[in-house]
């Protein structure tokens, strides 16, 4: 019920503030924010999709929480598409999703409130060392390979 309702009220919100704010602000001066908040939107979604996978990588080593860095490049990818959206309302939650310690803490709330639901899922790092076992009757390494190998 309560996402049906919002569907409906960000574009009435929205309109309002363009009415508001459009007249308050100009015409020309209100398709130059549209554009350059489009503008920054893009510009935030190529710089997650090219250094996306690089970075995660090396996010993940450094944090306890393999979840956090991907949390924060969903919001960062939400900020970006709510930037890309024209109306005022959806770019000022943009820029407010592209602050670090906002983010943190809606991250934190959403946790919060998954983990009342019993959704979180707990993740369990075992580190250890493997090697590989023969089957049994090929301990030998002169062997020829099986035929599921055969290239």
């Amino acid at each position: 019920m309560w996402i049906l309702l919002a569907i409906l009220a960000v574009p009435l919100i929205e309109i309002g503030l363009f009415v508001t704010l459009g007249g308050a602000i100009g015409l020309w001066a209100t398709l130059a924010w549209v554009l350059i908040s489009a503008a920054l939107g893009l510009v935030v979604l190529k710089g997650i999709a090219t250094t996306g996978s690089v970075t995660l990588g090396r996010d993940m080593h450094e944090l306890a929480d393999p979840l956090s860095p991907i949390a924060h490049r969903v919001m960062v990818v939400m900020a970006g598409g709510l930037l890309l959206l024209p109306g005022f309302f959806t770019d000022a939650l943009g820029i407010l999703l592209l602050i670090p310690p906002l983010r943190t803490l809606v991250i934190r709330l959403v946790g919060r409130r998954l983990a009342k639901r019993g959704v979180v899922v707990q993740s369990t790092v075992i580190e250890g060392e493997w090697h590989e076992v023969p089957p049994p009757g090929q301990g030998n390494s002169s062997a020829p390979p099986s035929q599921w190998t055969r290239h």
